[in-house]
């Protein structure tokens, strides 16, 4: 009888944070982590949200890459800065046009990957799914959704200092850092 009681608890608080799971949209298990690791200013581990039906998943891990803010920041036209963009991660801003377009032309500017921020500034718990925008376009390089929050630090910081990008690390495995500090952005609550 003890089993039958434990077992329906069991059933009854999975099914609870499964439906909790269902509401909030992405689990902690769908995000991917990435680490900045200058300016030290905003040296945190990130979470940022996988695109849900477009672009590529990374294939390998990048322990030293660049996070260059795209110019325009919407990136919603051809890009500026293609000199810096290639072979890195770009950051943009959300709004203006759709996030495959965005991804679409990071991807033919030669970056691995695109992170966008929301460009609700204040947003610092809500992730948004990203999805197809009813075009054929499919850009293959992984396309995240940083929170409005965390996008504008990192800009800030890198303005404040007039730097051109962040070095980041990504994606990190947050489980396995158990001997490192976890160290989040002091304004995001995990």
């Amino acid at each position: 009888m003890a089993n039958m009681t434990e077992t329906s608890w069991i059933i009854c608080l999975w099914s609870i944070l499964m439906h909790f799971s269902y509401i909030s949209g992405l689990g902690v298990n769908e995000l991917l982590y990435f680490r900045v690791i200058s300016p030290e200013d905003i040296g945190y581990i990130f979470s940022a949200a996988p695109a849900k039906d477009f672009g590529g998943d990374f294939t390998c891990s990048y322990d030293e890459i660049l996070l260059v803010p795209a110019d325009p920041a919407d990136g919603c036209s051809e890009m500026r800065n293609k000199e810096l963009i290639q072979g890195q991660i770009i950051l943009l801003e959300r709004g203006g046009c759709s996030f495959v377009h965005k991804a679409r032309l990071v991807e033919e500017a030669g970056g691995k990957a695109v992170l966008i921020a929301d460009d609700a500034v204040d947003n610092d718990s809500q992730y948004l799914d990203m999805v197809t925008d009813g075009s054929t376009a499919r850009p293959s390089i992984p396309a995240l959704f940083l929170l409005g929050r965390d996008g504008l630090m990192i800009r800030r910081s890198l303005q404040r200092q007039a730097l051109p990008w962040a070095v980041i690390s990504i994606p990190v495995n947050v489980s396995s850092l158990a001997s490192f500090p976890l160290k989040q952005p002091p304004w995001t609550l995990w």
